[in-house]
């Protein structure tokens, strides 16, 4: 796997540090982000839409990142 960094919040305080790499081998976004709220897990993990049944599987998280830092890392893709 080939990592590339694309950036840390830098919005973030002191010892938060939302961070974003790109996969450029598999194309694909990976994130460090902040857990969500219990609540906000939970609303996430009582959707039901077609092709994803409720609740989180196993192996998978939900976390929440700012959508500026999406942004930068698609960018990052699409230069590659």
């Amino acid at each position: 796997m080939a990592l590339r960094f694309v950036g840390i919040d830098p919005d973030s305080s002191d010892g938060e540090s939302p961070t974003v790499w790109v996969d450029e081998e598999r194309r694909e976004l990976v994130l460090q982000g902040w857990k969500p709220s219990h609540d906000l897990e939970a609303e996430c993990a009582a959707l039901e839409l077609p092709g994803h049944g409720v609740g989180i599987p196993e192996g998978e998280a939900v976390i929440r990142i700012p959508a500026r830092m999406i942004r930068e890392a698609c960018d990052a893709l699409d230069r590659t």
